[in-house]
């Protein structure tokens, strides 16, 4: 079966003509899209430059999504965050210790002007197609969950009518499960107010995580607000058929709520044993009729300290299999 999309991470974005190399190496290795992982310090200091480097993607065809990648350790990834050093007070709390944590509260008021900030600006500003939600989660648990900070505490006080509790309820789940979509549809909302046609895709984490947030793939799949529905990468040494099922239930998720589908393959850190099973995976994807496969990240990592073994044997790999799968 044939796929729609295909496409790979980049981050380290600096100079748009640096990033330009990098774009004619993706079309050669079969990736007619680019996930564009912009850090706090990107928005901060690179801006300019990221405009153009969109300009610069769009001019090659490829369709151009953007990642505000770990913004406040919100979201996934190995980046620090500028939200946070400026503002120590909206952490996360633990609900048993009382610790606060290297993420922001998504609820506080402040971390959520900031978010939405920025996505208003890079829509208004840049020629992207679209935004992407990567791995949004809860910093902590088990078994000592967050968040229960003053504002979380506040916030479930007036939903419900009692003290949050410290133990993880099924309403307290409910809340915080509410809570991590509604950050989310509200900034997809900014995004479409500038320009309906951005496309929105909301990731998960691949198998339901009540401790982290997105335990219900349900409450996700059918907000309005998002375009594709898709689940993030799963390491290898699984059987075969643990990718299977859970390229089976996002592809049944996404098309239950009118969605698109996206699954993801691993190509930094670590390999399989035999490369060939990178193959077999995308190939696994497309016959199980996933929309866009999309593997973190350009060149398998090669040069930073998460590279994959071989990554350019793994880079290669993985190019030739997008091209199998966008040809049929």
């Amino acid at each position: 079966m044939v796929v729609k999309e295909t496409g790979v991470s980049l981050y380290g974005l600096t100079y748009p003509e640096h990033a330009e190399d990098h774009f004619k190496e993706m079309v050669k290795h079969n990736c007619n899209a680019v996930l564009l992982a912009i850090m706090e310090f990107d928005l901060e200091f690179w801006y300019p430059s990221l405009v153009e480097i969109v300009k610069r993607a769009k001019k090659m065809d490829l369709t151009v999504y953007l990642d505000l990648w770990g913004i406040g350790k919100f979201f996934g990834g190995e980046q620090t965050s500028v939200f946070l050093q400026n503002h120590v007070k909206n952490r996360q709390v633990t609900a048993l210790s009382g610790e606060p944590l290297i993420a922001a509260c998504f609820n506080s008021p402040a971390f959520r002007k900031y978010f939405k900030g920025w996505v208003r600006k890079l829509a208004e500003d840049t020629e992207s197609d679209g935004f992407f939600w990567d791995e949004p989660h809860y910093a902590s648990g088990p078994p000592d969950w967050s968040c229960r900070c003053e504002i979380c505490q506040a916030l479930f006080k007036h939903e419900y009518g009692y003290e949050m509790p410290k133990i993880l309820t099924d309403e307290v789940r409910t809340f915080r499960e509410d809570k991590a979509v509604e950050v989310l549809r509200e900034a997809s909302v900014v995004a479409k107010e500038v320009d309906p046609k951005l496309k929105v895709t909301a990731c998960v984490l691949p198998t339901p995580d009540p401790w982290h947030g997105y335990g219900n793939w349900e409450k996700v799949a059918r907000v309005k607000e998002f375009d594709v529905f898709s689940t993030s990468i799963m390491g290898y040494g699984r059987p075969l058929k643990d990718y299977a099922d859970v390229a089976e239930k996002t592809v049944a998720m996404a098309r239950k709520h009118g969605k698109e589908s996206q699954r993801w393959v691993m190509s930094y850190h670590s390999s399989p044993d035999d490369l060939s099973f990178i193959r077999i995976l995308v190939h696994l994807y497309a016959e199980k009729g996933v929309d866009s496969i999309f593997s973190w990240t350009y060149r398998a990592g090669k040069w930073t300290t998460l590279s994959a073994p071989e990554p350019d044997k793994v880079w290669d790999t993985l190019g030739s299999a997008f091209g199998e799968v966008l040809k049929g």
